[in-house]
């Protein structure tokens, strides 16, 4: 199912959550929504499913509008963060739920439902567990659940809302494999919402990064790392450093010192820089650069972080280093980013 967003805008009480966005989602597309608290991104979630209403423009399932259609019209399925699960009903029970209170006319027999519950407890590796309440499980395994119960409707769009947020980073890691899996296998249009940088960018087929009620880009994993479009998404995907330069006859200055970075087809002028902490090569110091001071330094897995201060300027930036390269506090280097962007002030 293609869902689209067209031209909306989200008020409540006269204060804008979402300006003017729009949005295509190709049908079976897994899509991450993406960005810091306050972003939006849970409103759009939430629009799409029905359970908000937009103040302006059209979201449309397929060719139909369904703007103004309640969440069971629009045969979403939803998980939660916190699983939103019956306390009181067996996994089987919370699995067919759904089902089971559709009109009598659209209603599956009870071993259809039955039969249904089973089937997607083995999709979600929990076979054997179906007479099991949800407090005698896992907190993966009761995610695995709320999944199923999502998906039992055969739902026209999957949505989930921070999926993983409640779990610790071991059992993340591998409930966002096993998502993955599940999604080639069943190939639901899924949308599904988070802050974590890692989650998206290993898990979605396409990115939604979002800032402040807009959609800073829309791209693959490689799109919004490689070639971020904005200051805000270089900053926010990903390590960055940024230092303002000055654009000089074709090439970037610090004061009265040369990068030896050429920008040729940069306007003239103030500018920001960015680049990421391993995109950086070591210079001798005698063919320019970026020069400063070691600050600090910590050990992230294989590498060593070092953050210096730049000769001239009133801040750090941080660079990737060897384990094994010698950076005490007070020593000097010389480096030049490999891999940059420029943005104008």
């Amino acid at each position: 199912m293609e869902v689209r967003v067209q031209n909306v805008r989200k008020e409540f009480d006269r204060f804008p959550a979402l300006h003017d966005v729009s949005l295509d989602i190709r049908s079976g597309e897994l899509i991450a929504l993406l960005g810091p608290s306050g972003s939006g991104k849970t409103t759009l979630l939430r629009l799409i499913a029905g359970l908000e209403q937009p103040t302006a423009g059209k979201i449309y399932f397929g060719d139909e509008d369904a703007s103004q259609r309640s969440v069971q019209e629009r045969n979403v399925g939803f998980v939660f963060q916190h699983y939103a699960l019956f306390r009181h009903m067996t996994v089987a029970d919370n699995i067919g739920f759904g089902l089971k209170v559709r009109p009598s006319e659209t209603r599956p027999s009870n071993a259809e439902i039955s039969a249904r519950a089973s089937k997607l407890l083995d999709l979600v590796q929990l076979s054997g567990l179906e007479r099991r309440y949800p407090s005698q499980l896992s907190g993966g395994q009761r995610q695995r659940v709320a999944l199923a119960r999502a998906m039992a409707i055969e739902p026209k769009v999957l949505l989930l809302d921070e999926p993983f947020g409640a779990l610790d980073a071991q059992v993340r890691r591998e409930l966002r494999k096993w998502l993955r899996e599940i999604h080639d296998a069943t190939g639901h249009t899924t949308v599904f919402v988070t802050h974590d940088q890692e989650e998206a960018l290993e898990l979605a087929d396409r990115v939604v990064v979002m800032s402040q009620g807009n959609i800073e880009q829309v791209g693959t994993a490689d799109d919004v790392y490689d070639t971020p479009n904005s200051p805000f998404v270089y900053g926010f995907i990903g390590e960055s450093s940024a230092m303002p330069v000055t654009v000089r006859n074709g090439e970037l200055w610090t004061g009265e010192r040369s990068l030896s970075l050429a920008a040729p087809d940069f306007d003239e002028g103030s500018a920001q820089l960015f680049f990421r902490p391993h995109d950086v090569e070591l210079l001798d110091g005698r063919s320019g650069g970026i020069a400063g001071v070691v600050s600090s330094t910590r050990r992230v897995a294989g590498t060593r972080h070092v953050e210096l201060k730049v000769d001239g300027l009133n801040q750090t930036v941080e660079i990737e280093l060897p384990i094994n390269f010698r950076a005490t506090f007070g020593s000097r280097i010389v480096f030049r980013p490999s891999r940059w962007k420029l943005f104008p002030v």
